[in-house]
């Protein structure tokens, strides 16, 4: 039965009425309690309660307009906090203020409340919350599907410089935005065998039997657009036991053995990634990718069912299925199963469906970070996603063989299936090969996929190949985090008559947000003194508030008159936090020897956190830590240098930095990094980057021009194309870097643990160090320099940073997202549809 419900303001009284209801009806509570705690979820209550209206509305009128439906399936969306997106998305400022005024209490102070959602670890995770920003704001109908972690990732503790991993227990207090959607329970299978049976017309068939079963259960979370009544949805799935326990054992007095189905089955969305050093962890993370894509492929059929009953021809038409990474392209073998054993469709048939309906994005450029799973894991975990993997590849490969026959060695590397003594699943080439769009995320990077990574395969399908140059959403990360930049901005903006075209856009509070390249028009302001002045009192303010949260968290006094030196992001030597620290003794060796002419004072601010099970990045960790504990104990330094790293790195603290940062590290070795997100909040927010050519580093060079970057490094290409590299004749023939190694090296920051920098110091001196450390070293101190030449022209530096602000409007994810509507969900990049590319391919393999 569908009940009706009323829409709009008709079932809600005042804001203010309706959170004193929820707080003494619905929690129960005395409304003299005055916890925050409890304030916070009364808040939430009742803007839920506001966003239900808009939610329940907006899935109608996607099902009356049978629009086509796009499910975006990711292993992270980190959300981060919730309670202020909502409200600026509903245009409820001034009522939650009125609301929180009768509990004399500040916004601020409930806000603090809410704890990040582990959802996620780093870039991936927080672009896939800022396209579902984007597609509710543009009105797109598209379901993210991730899991509902127990743990999330994992916080990050310092023991004495060490990285220390303990749960992060975000769900202690429960979450109110979220709901349990039961009756929407899906199966899910492992184990067993595959056999197969003549159905009742004779046809061979074939099952998954013997199997061990686990429940995923859906948690629905709201995903508000900006000020247009549109409310998509995150869908997080939780795993649960068939059973909670075996009442037999619990009565025979096995209390362990009677929960033991419960507690495997709850280990599955208990940790993002877990540790896969062991093969108990490969296995796990094997489970969590199965069970993401099976449970939202089953619902995502059930949804097209429940309108169109058994009838597929035109599933393709009606969906798409967005693989964002190689994480969830186990999708791929799933749905033709789905299709296949539960739908009683042909091979062809599925077959045409599923490479019609996938799209892939492949987010990296490290062959390493392109997951290969044993295919004995597969036989154990999944024996019947094996056996039609098997059957794509051979298929595949005839097709190869029909496009360039006899070339075994082609054959060899574009098979799905790399053999050898431990055969595995290439599961980035089954991405390529099950989809009709694979899209890189910056120009650089979709042109090494095509060039280098899947050259074969481009070769074979250049119609699939696209660029889609990520972005973020500007209403987190520049209205949000940096409302008096967000008022400069609009006042610097809107004509002084009051007319125009900005007014003919929405009616909100900043119609820019919604078109970002607007912000374009500031770069007529950067020659106004008076603007200038104005955004570097908004800078000062920023960096006053980082300041306190630095002192807060770090134990780290810094100083708002000097510079804000930032890296803050995913540990990882490619990105190399350790070039940027082996600068930072560079400055330091400088210091002590009285050598500071030209040296602006500089406060160097590092975070992130390292893979359970990475070693070196770990060790990266604690030298950062060394360094930063004898620098800031030295009173001769403070006048030129402070550092400090940021333990348990998250949403929120990047919400506090990217707004008080003056410059920004991007310094990845050329033609390692996808694309970077975090080089685009910087630049919306004012701060200059320093950084190499790689990624969407060269887009945002492009737009804001080389005079308000500072570029070092070799290029990808020179990377690549050099045939020796002896970073010992490099240190030999450099003092300033041979200073460096032998500060290191003689134990100076660390005497009571020798040799434990040994490694790093090995990996610095290594002919095979791919990243470059040593061969960038001059080119980024003479950047650095630069740096400090630009920081004592104040009015200079900040005129930069306008112009900064002003090029960033290429970098909304709203643009991205557009891009991905326009040529993938609902077209081609090239103007056909889907299974027009299909074709195209078909033809030329004939």
């Amino acid at each position: 039965m569908h009940i009706e419900v009323e829409s709009g303001s008709e079932l809600f009284g005042s804001f203010p009425d309706d959170v004193d209801r929820h707080y003494a009806l619905t929690l129960g509570l005395d409304s003299l309690d005055g916890r925050h705690a409890h304030l916070y979820e009364a808040l939430v209550l009742t803007l839920r309660d506001r966003l239900v209206a808009n939610w329940r509305e907006t899935q109608a009128r996607y099902k009356r307009s049978k629009e086509k439906q796009v499910a975006y399936l990711s292993m992270e969306f980190l959300v981060g906090r919730s309670l202020h997106n909502a409200i600026h998305a509903l245009g409820l400022d001034a009522e939650v203020q009125s609301a929180l005024t009768r509990y004399a209490c500040q916004l601020e102070e409930v806000e603090s409340e809410e704890l990040d959602a582990g959802l996620g670890n780093g870039g991936l995770g927080r672009l896939a919350a800022c396209f579902l920003d984007s597609c509710a704001s543009l009105d797109l109908p598209v379901t993210g599907y991730g899991i509902r972690y127990e743990y999330g990732m994992f916080r990050q503790e310092l023991r004495e410089g060490h990285q220390v991993e303990v749960p992060d227990r975000w769900l202690r207090r429960g979450n109110p935005w979220e709901f349990r959607m039961l009756e929407r329970a899906r199966c899910i299978h492992f184990g067993g065998r595959s056999e197969t049976y003549q159905d009742e017309h004779g046809k061979q068939r074939y099952r998954w039997v013997e199997t061990h079963d686990v429940i995923a259960v859906p948690y629905d979370m709201p995903v508000p657009g900006y000020r247009n009544s549109t409310v998509n949805t995150l869908r997080l799935w939780r795993a649960e036991a068939t059973n909670d326990f075996d009442l037999n054992e619990f009565n025979a007095g096995s209390y362990t053995d009677a929960v033991e189905a419960r507690t495997h089955a709850e280990q599955i969305t208990m940790v993002l990634y877990p540790n896969d050093q062991s093969e108990a962890g490969k296995e796990l993370r094997l489970k969590q990718q199965y069970f993401l894509a099976s449970a939202s492929l089953q619902d995502v059929l059930a949804r097209w069912i429940e309108v169109h009953g058994e009838q597929f021809s035109s599933f393709a038409d009606g969906n798409c299925l967005q693989l964002n990474d190689t994480h969830p392209t186990i999708a791929i073998p799933e749905l033709m199963r789905l299709l296949m054993d539960e739908h009683r469709l042909g091979w062809d048939e599925a077959w045409s469906i599923t490479r019609k309906s996938f799209a892939y994005t492949n987010h990296t450029l490290l062959p390493e970070a392109l997951e290969q799973w044993p295919v004995e894991l597969l036989r154990k975990l999944l024996p019947r996603l094996l056996e039609i993997i098997f059957e794509i590849n051979s298929r595949f490969l005839a097709t190869v063989a029909q496009r360039w026959p006899s070339d075994l060695a082609r054959l060899q590397k574009m098979s799905i299936v790399r053999e050898g003594y431990n055969p595995t699943i290439r599961m980035a080439y089954l991405g390529i090969v099950g989809s009709f769009s694979v899209n890189g995320v910056a120009a650089l990077h979709t042109k090494l996929l095509c060039e280098g990574l899947f050259r074969d395969f481009f070769e074979l399908s250049p119609e699939k190949f696209n660029n889609k140059t990520n972005g973020v959403t500007p209403r987190r990360w520049l209205a949000f985090c940096n409302p008096d930049l967000a008022e400069l901005i609009d006042s610097s903006l809107r004509p002084r008559n009051g007319v125009g075209d900005d007014q003919q856009i929405e009616k909100s509070a900043y119609p820019w947000l919604r078109k970002l390249t607007q912000l374009q028009r500031l770069a007529n302001k950067a020659g106004d003194s008076k603007v200038v002045e104005q955004f570097r009192t908004i800078k000062k303010s920023n960096k006053q508030r980082l300041v306190k949260f630095v002192q807060e968290r770090c134990a780290v006094t810094f100083d708002a008159e000097q510079l804000f030196d930032v890296q803050v992001k995913r540990i990882h030597e490619y990105k190399r936090q350790l070039l940027n620290i082996l600068h930072v003794i560079h400055r330091y060796d400088r210091i002590l020897r009285g050598d500071t002419d030209g040296l602006a004072g500089r406060c160097v601010l590092i975070a992130g956190k390292a893979a359970p099970g990475y070693v070196m990045a770990k060790r990266i960790i604690k030298l950062i830590n060394s360094v930063a504990a004898v620098v800031n104990q030295d009173e001769r330094a403070w006048e030129w240098l402070r550092v400090a790293f940021l333990a348990d790195y998250n949403v929120s603290a990047m919400e506090v930095i990217c707004p008080g940062a003056d410059l920004s590290e991007q310094i990845s070795t050329a033609g390692k990094e996808a694309s970077g997100t975090g080089n685009m909040k910087f630049m919306m927010n004012g701060a200059l980057t320093i950084g190499t050519l790689d990624g969407a580093n060269i887009e945002m060079l492009e737009a804001v021009g080389k005079e308000n970057f500072f570029l070092f490094g070799h290029t990808a290409d020179e990377i690549r194309r050099r045939t020796e590299y002896n970073p010992d004749d490099i240190i030999a023939a450099d003092e300033d870097l041979r200073r460096v190694v032998d500060l290191i090296e003689s134990g100076l920051f660390n005497p009571k643990e020798p040799g434990i920098f040994d490694e790093i110091v090995a990996s610095i001196r290594s002919p095979g160090d791919l990243w470059n450390t040593a061969g960038d070293f001059r080119s980024y101190v003479e950047a650095q320099k630069r740096v400090d030449a630009l920081w004592s022209d104040s009015e200079q530096w900040h005129r930069c940073g306008l112009l900064n602000t002003a090029a960033s409007g290429l970098f909304s994810s709203d643009r991205t997202i557009g891009e991905y509507g326009r040529d993938i969900w609902f077209s081609r990049h090239d103007g056909t549809k889907p299974q027009d590319a299909i074709e195209q391919q078909e033809a030329r393999a004939g």
